[in-house]
């Protein structure tokens, strides 16, 4: 007997709620008429899917299995509902997600091809790196841009692709330091502006530090490039960022940069979802070429010839 997907999807929204009661009202069911549609699934697969623990409902070992199931196939439905719907659009969608603390000058130069485009509308949002892989997980976004790989979970079917490597420098006013001085001396000397602990430039700005026997003072550690980049601009200390961040101000003479470089890279990655019906601008965005376009059925073929 096949699968009742009705079945599926009731059980989809209660595993969802965790309330049977309040999932009948947002349903317009009777609590009855639900308990029966679920215990028809139960009955199909062979296995309880819920247990109940006081007034609430807790997924089995088999519930689980068939919530992942459940969740596969009906991202699926939505994805090919919001990708032919976009078919023969004149003007494409490409939803990208950044990683709010991101360096806005690195976003824009990725993005520049596509926003330069007349037949592409980019839709940005910004958020942290738990909202953004939730949107990505919910097809609310094509691809998310980041500068750490997200944490691995082999239930996830993510795609983490390496698009670029920069390397960084220290940076400040031009009457707080010469750049010419070595970097020990001004570990030793100056103050400095840091990311944060968790963030991976610090973890190999600690590990110089430590090489060179000298403990730095921090007068700031931040999260956020834009606060990073007005904070050495005001003069606060000496930052420790990739030059695109500050590319304004060092065009301008507002920074300079320290001669010594410090021998560390920032990463930048682009994360995908694995999706049936992919938005072949991403391809296009990722690989600098335009995705290969299925052939079109020639005029004068027969359909015996396709």
């Amino acid at each position: 007997m096949p699968l009742n997907y009705h079945h599926l999807r009731y059980f989809w929204a209660v595993a969802h709620d965790g309330n049977l009661t309040r999932t009948a009202q947002h349903l317009n069911l009777s609590q009855s008429a639900l308990s029966t549609q679920i215990k028809q699934l139960e009955e199909r697969l062979g296995h309880a899917l819920f247990e109940r623990r006081g007034r609430q409902l807790h997924l089995t070992e088999a519930g689980r299995i068939t919530l992942d199931h459940a969740d596969a196939i009906f991202s699926a439905g939505q994805e090919l509902v919001a990708t032919l719907q976009e078919t023969g659009n004149t003007r494409q969608a490409l939803r990208i997600g950044a990683l709010a603390t991101l360096s806005r000058n690195f976003q824009i130069g990725f993005l520049r091809p596509m926003l330069a485009r007349m037949d592409v509308e980019v839709i940005l949002r910004s958020g942290s790196p738990t909202e953004l892989m939730e949107g990505l997980g919910t097809l609310n976004l094509d691809v998310v841009l980041m500068n750490r790989e997200p944490p691995s979970d082999s239930l996830a079917p993510y795609e983490t692709h390496h698009i670029a490597e920069q390397p960084v420098s220290i940076v400040g006013s031009p009457g707080r330091f010469e750049p010419s001085t070595p970097i020990r001396d001004l570990l030793r000397e100056q103050p400095f502006i840091l990311p944060t602990t968790d963030n991976s430039l610090r973890t190999a700005f600690d590990a110089m530090a430590s090489r060179l026997s000298v403990r730095p003072q921090i007068v700031a550690e931040v999260d956020d490039m834009a606060m990073m980049r007005l904070l050495a601009r005001e003069n606060i200390g000496l930052a420790l960022v990739a030059p695109i961040v500050v590319q304004d101000e060092l065009s301008s003479g507002r920074l300079v940069e320290a001669d010594e470089h410090p021998q560390i890279k920032e990463n930048f990655f682009a994360i995908t979802l694995k999706r049936r019906f992919p938005n072949k601008l991403v391809q296009e965005l990722l690989t600098g070429h335009p995705a290969p376009q299925p052939k079109s059925r020639s005029a004068n073929a027969s359909p015996d010839a396709l």
